[in-house]
């Protein structure tokens, strides 16, 4: 009977639905369309698994990388400012194919005179200018920084042709280089490096006011270009922004600099007790076992009293690297040095500082405890780091990775004030250049193409890094409570998606072709991120699963697919939707509450349902037994039923009476308070609907809906709620966790907004 009473009920509502539709039909028929369902899955955008890459994410069986071994040896030129070099490349195809040529970078041809990356850019005029730029833009020659190659020649020291194109050199070979074969060659060359506080790059020198000089060296020498299954070669030209594409492989680096510098790089030191005095064996003997605080090699008096000479004797450090892609070092006889080791499983690593006296106090205070501390939380997020040490080094303006080894800005200024912005902005940069080390270096993605992909991913975990920082060192952001990232929450990275479409560009967009870089490839991806991590899959689910993806491409190199594939694979949470909308387009977050409509429960029959009743000729008598739902205000409604109860509808208490036992009674809900909340979506991006509800008695619940609410209605969703107790509240995303751009719509009832007169009156009282 119960079963019949139902089917029959569902029947009248169907029919009518249908009556409604007939209606609506003989006036209008829509098109046909395409499935354009926010949900539907990304089988269009992604490309499709083989064997190379698996529809899970991980590298497939067939899956290769080509590898690039260098043999260098490097004089810096300190007071002539130039650097020059030899390097043996030896070059291994791991690949299916059969190669015929080979692709080599010159990055540093970006600073050659004939470069053409300032072309590409469009230029104005300004009503003023400072008079420093006004010279170097309209008065002064261009730097000339680019590479003088003076030979390229195979093993046996016989020249190969070779053709320059910008920032790319393709080297021909005397025969094609087969699956499994290597070939040997060298390169020799040289040229002037730029000041980079002046003349604004990822590496170069500084002038200090003594007149020494800090050199932060990277792209310094000719590297192979990636070649893999997704682009063949990856010799799209450096054209100043988009960062680099590398193959992995082994460096053994000699680098011959004034006797009197003081010198770091990617790799272990081969020759320390050469290069080191007594005094600085002794101090790096005690810092690799020191684990709470840094120990100096080289003081500050130290640093100070090399800076008054300038040594003509030559002192050569010598290096080797494991598995890198990649090689950088820093030189000056006016750093400071200091150390501490960092637990690492089941050995340690050095973390490692270096940097003149204008840094002090605030890089021996923290720079070597951030690197350590950044180090412990991108490992528990990924894996063990695997390289011997992490160096930070200061310069001024200076903010870039390189494998083992990054560049950092941020100094006191001249009268020894500290702001907050200068301390933080410090710390943020060391974290975030030392997490570096995982994403690319270690996780090795193509920056050329997917800024994001080492960017985005780093600034997410920098932002973790940042609260385990505070959390170590509490006295480090005093009087703050928690560090203050500025990236990384939702509400960071509302003002950039509300902002002018015509000005945004999707993360799966090319560094390149952005127009705003630093929100488009750090901070949306990182929220995105974090909002998947906080809000979406939850802590557990999201860090197994970016664990899960750090440990398949460590030492790889990763696709986005194979990012997003690995994300749901490793969580069995369905993201599609999630990627389409924030990573492919450049909707926005736009969730609020369109109308709340109050229900009383009632045995008297309203008169939408005699209507219905009307239309297909059923008398009341015809009916099973049922309850109604009646809208405050409507037709149906009078006050009397405010103050009813459901013991009091006469229909619900026989029904109960009849079909259920005395003793499950007690355990029936009694809601008195019966409310239609209609939540719509004026933004396109689906996301879950976090909803809070406050009761007349000052009590609250929340009630977090799937973003899956959205999948068969894109504009506006219906929820019932059935409540012991009168709601008096309704706030949507109240920890304003989603990047919703518009919150004047989420709230009920809605915040009135005050008249001038009003805010007048509200100001002066504060006043």
């Amino acid at each position: 009977m119960r079963l019949l009473s139902s089917l029959f009920l569902t029947s009248l509502f169907l029919f009518s639905v249908a009556v409604s539709a007939q209606e609506e039909e003989t006036t209008k028929r829509e098109p046909g369309h395409y499935n354009t369902n926010r949900f539907k899955q990304l089988y269009e955008e992604f490309s499709t698994p083989n064997m190379f890459r698996t529809a899970s994410g991980a590298p497939g069986p067939s899956y290769y990388q080509q590898q690039a071994d260098y043999v260098m040896d490097i004089e810096l030129d300190d007071k002539n400012t130039k650097i020059t070099g030899f390097e043996t490349i030896t070059y291994t195809n791991n690949s299916p194919d059969k190669l015929e040529f080979l692709w080599v970078q010159l990055d540093q041809n970006v600073r050659a005179k004939d470069s053409k990356s300032p072309l590409i850019e469009s230029s104005d005029t300004t009503p003023a200018d400072m008079a420093g730029n006004f010279v170097k833009t309209y008065m002064q020659e261009g730097f000339d920084g680019g590479f003088n190659i003076m030979a390229v020649k195979d093993a046996k020291g016989n020249p190969l042709k070779h053709t320059i194109n910008q920032t790319m050199m393709c080297v021909d070979m005397p025969k094609n280089l087969m699956p499994g074969e290597k070939f040997v060659f060298s390169i020799k060359w040289w040229y002037k490096i730029n000041n980079h506080v002046i003349n604004r790059a990822r590496s170069g020198y500084e002038t200090f006011e003594d007149g020494n000089h800090g050199f932060v060296i990277a792209q310094f020498y000719p590297r192979m270009a990636v070649y893999n299954d997704v682009e063949g070669w990856q010799n799209s030209q450096f054209w100043g922004r988009d960062e680099f594409a590398l193959p992995f492989g082994n460096f053994e680096v000699n680098i011959t600099v004034p006797a009197d510098h003081i010198l770091d790089a990617t790799g272990e030191l081969q020759n320390r007790k050469e290069v080191f005095t007594k005094e600085m064996m002794n101090r790096y003997e005690a810092a690799q076992k020191s684990f709470d605080k840094p120990v100096i090699i080289v003081t500050q008096e130290e640093a100070e009293a090399a800076s008054k000479g300038f040594s003509n004797a030559k002192k050569t450090w010598k290096f080797k690297a494991e598995n890198v892609r990649d090689y950088a070092f820093a030189s000056s006889r006016r750093y400071i040095w200091d150390m501490m080791a960092v637990k690492m499983g089941n050995r340690s690593v050095m973390a490692v500082s270096m940097y003149p006296p204008e840094g002090n106090p605030l890089w021996e205070d923290w720079s070597t405890r951030a690197v350590a501390s950044t180090l412990k939380t991108f490992s528990r997020m990924t894996f063990d780091y695997p390289y011997s040490k992490a160096i930070s080094v200061n310069a001024k303006n200076q903010g870039m990775e390189y494998p083992m080894i990054c560049w950092n800005h941020g100094r006191p200024d001249k009268d020894g004030t500290i702001s907050d912005r200068k301390k933080f902005g410090m710390m943020s940069v060391i974290i975030h250049e030392v997490g570096h080390n995982y994403f690319p270096m270690i996780v090795n993605s193509d920056e050329r193409q997917w800024t994001w992909m080492d960017e985005g991913l780093t600034t997410f975990t920098q932002y973790v890094a940042e609260q385990d920082f505070a959390q170590t060192y509490p006295e480090a952001i005093a009087p703050n409570k928690k560090y203050p990232s500025r990236r990384g929450p939702a509400n960071k990275i509302v003002d950039y998606m509300a902002g002018d479409q015509s000005q945004l560009a999707p993360i799966m967009t090319k560094g390149l072709n952005t127009y705003n870089f630093g929100a488009n490839a750090y901070a949306k991806p990182a929220t995105a991120l974090n909002i998947l991590r906080e809000t979406i899959m939850g802590r557990e689910l999201f860090d197994f699963a970016f664990k899960t993806y750090a440990n398949r491409w460590m030492f790889k190199h990763p696709t986005p697919e194979d990012f997003f594939r690995t994300m749901e694979d490793a969580s069995a949470v369905d993201l599609d939707w999630f990627w389409r909308e924030w990573f492919y387009t450049t909707d926005y977050v736009d969730i609020g509450i369109s109308d709340v409509k109050k229900f009383f429960v009632t045995s008297k029959m309203n008169k939408e349902v005699k209507e219905m009743m009307a239309a297909r000729g059923i008398s009341e008598s015809d009916l099973p037994p049922l309850v109604y739902l009646v809208e405050e205000g409507s037709e149906d409604f009078d006050e009397s039923m405010r103050n009813s109860k459901l013991d009091e509808v006469q229909t619900l208490k026989e029904y109960i009476m009849d079909n259920i036992p005395v003793a499950e009674r007690t355990k029936l809900k009694r809601p008195n308070y019966f409310y239609k909340v209609t939540f719509n979506k004026p933004g396109g991006i689906p996301m879950p609907i976090i909803a809070e509800y406050t009761y007349s008695d000052g009590t609250s619940e929340r009630i977090k809906y799937p973003a899956e609410v959205w999948r068969k209605n894109d504009q506006s969703v219906g929820k019932v709620i059935a409540s012991e107790k009168e709601i008096v509240k309704i706030q949507v995303d109240p920890d304003e966790e989603t990047a919703d751009i518009d919150t004047s719509n989420n709230a009920w009832p809605k915040k009135k907004e005050l008249g001038a007169f009003d805010q007048f009156k509200n100001q002066t009282k504060t006043d």
